[in-house]
């Protein structure tokens, strides 16, 4: 990156961050502010940075930020997507392809996850790539922010680590290949024949897994709109849960979140969480 690259990089970053209000991210207005829009520290506080390392980029004297703090720079920030692909220009990063980790979030789904505070809840892609986590899904669920390439998807870890089914009951496995075969396949077809992400996805797993070739021949297809969950949770124990989505417009990002379910005492294992603070989970293997 040259100085002027960097200086324009400063510029953007605090513009943006003025016209963002504390409450928009979920963070108090408080006394005595400053400024019209977000503190320095609080945005490096939303993008897990450090005060010192935010500062510097809007300075423009910082180094060149990874892909990594880019994404976490656009969320934090509200971004739109034009905005996002320019930010990743100004720090001379490649633009990621959309359904990876680092995908744009759309801001309705991250407007409504940083209102979910006392749930658990998470933005995730239609192939089952994990976007973005509250503190609480990652207490709930771990930490999936670590995963890289076709690992990214929880689809292909669950046909192909059996790491990834720890959480769930073995009672509860065939239920869960099933629904996951059914929706990828109702994902696919919205995508179109022409998409090649849910193409190369598919005959990966159709080469690796035998349990989904089996399953994708069936021939199921359903879209997972709510689900009743048993999460073997490592220090909480069983947790029963229900799962509800709300989809984006274009089908291509869901926002997840989990409440009790009635008649169980999930409501005060999921109390707990806070208490516990966040627990690693099937931690991601890069």
């Amino acid at each position: 990156m040259g100085s002027a690259q960097h200086i324009e990089l400063g510029a953007f970053l605090r513009s943006r961050r003025a016209r963002i209000r504390p409450a928009d991210v979920g963070l108090p207005h408080g006394p005595r502010r400053r400024v019209p829009g977000l503190r320095r520290d609080e945005v490096a506080q939303l993008a897990g940075a450090s005060v010192d390392y935010y500062n510097e980029l809007e300075r423009g004297a910082g180094s060149q930020p990874s892909e990594q703090m880019v994404a976490a720079l656009a969320r934090a920030l509200r971004l739109t997507a034009d905005e996002r692909d320019y930010l990743y220009h100004l720090a001379d990063r490649p633009v990621p392809a959309s359904g990876g980790p680092a995908s744009h979030v759309h801001p309705g789904m991250l407007d409504l996850l940083t209102r979910l505070t006392s749930t658990p809840a998470q933005v995730i892609t239609d192939l089952h790539v994990t976007l973005v986590q509250n503190p609480q899904a990652v207490a709930l669920l771990g930490d999936h922010s670590g995963f890289r390439g076709a690992r990214a998807s929880l689809v292909h870890r669950w046909f192909t680590d059996p790491d990834a089914r720890q959480l769930y009951p073995e009672a509860d496995h065939e239920g869960q290949s099933r629904a996951f075969v059914a929706d990828l396949r109702a994902a696919a077809a919205r995508r179109g024949a022409k998409d090649t992400e849910a193409r190369s996805m598919i005959g990966s797993l159709l080469d690796t897994s035998s349990e989904f070739a089996v399953l994708w021949a069936d021939h199921e297809v359903a879209f997972r709109r709510d689900d009743r969950k048993r999460l073997d949770h490592p220090v909480l124990g069983l947790i029963e849960v229900n799962c509800l989505h709300l989809f984006s417009e274009d089908g291509r990002q869901r926002l997840l979140w989990f409440t009790p379910a009635v008649g169980t005492d999930s409501a005060d294992l999921l109390d707990l969480l806070a208490v516990l603070g966040t627990q690693t989970v099937a931690g991601p293997t890069r």
